[in-house]
């Protein structure tokens, strides 16, 4: 009896998310997406209409390390967040109609900061806030994605921490 080998092909390893990883990413984390969408937008339409976006984008991105879908997923609904609000420097926005959270957030420091207290703040100061002190992007990236100096970012991360 003669014995062959016989190869089996194997399917490659894929190291970019392809967007079935992203949907399940998003099925996955879908309280932490959505509450990410929801500081930055203080609105839960928006809120919702940012998620599925960044979702959407999500998808149509093939080079993203699968080791990064969860930072680009969130990178994504920021940069949505952002087309949506327009968030600048000194503009006055009005007071929006809250609904009482007895959520509390944390940062990098282990401070923590109330819901009411985040979604309060001026557009500008709230994506400061959430973009560094939350989501710990850089100076320098938040004025990047922000399209402002560093120097603004500092001055809204101040006002902010005041308020929160």
């Amino acid at each position: 009896m003669i014995f062959r080998k016989t190869r089996v092909r194997q399917q490659p390893v894929t190291k970019y998310a392809a967007p079935d990883d992203f949907c399940a990413l998003f099925a996955r984390h879908v309280d932490e997406l959505y509450q990410l969408s929801f500081l930055l937008t203080a609105d839960h339409k928006k809120a919702q209409a940012c998620f599925l976006a960044g979702l959407e984008d999500s998808k149509k991105e093939n080079h993203v390390f699968k080791d990064w879908a969860r930072s680009w997923a969130k990178r994504t609904i920021i940069q949505n967040a952002i087309r949506r609000i327009r968030p600048r420097p000194h503009v006055t926005s009005f007071p929006l109609a809250l609904t009482p959270s007895l959520v509390a957030l944390q940062d990098e420091q282990g401070r923590h900061f109330e819901v009411d207290a985040v979604l309060a703040l001026e557009d500008f100061e709230r994506f400061a806030f959430v973009m560094s002190a939350l989501e710990r992007y850089s100076e320098h990236e938040c004025s990047l994605l922000l399209g402002c100096s560093t120097r603004q970012i500092r001055e809204a991360q101040s006002r902010a921490f005041g308020n929160c």
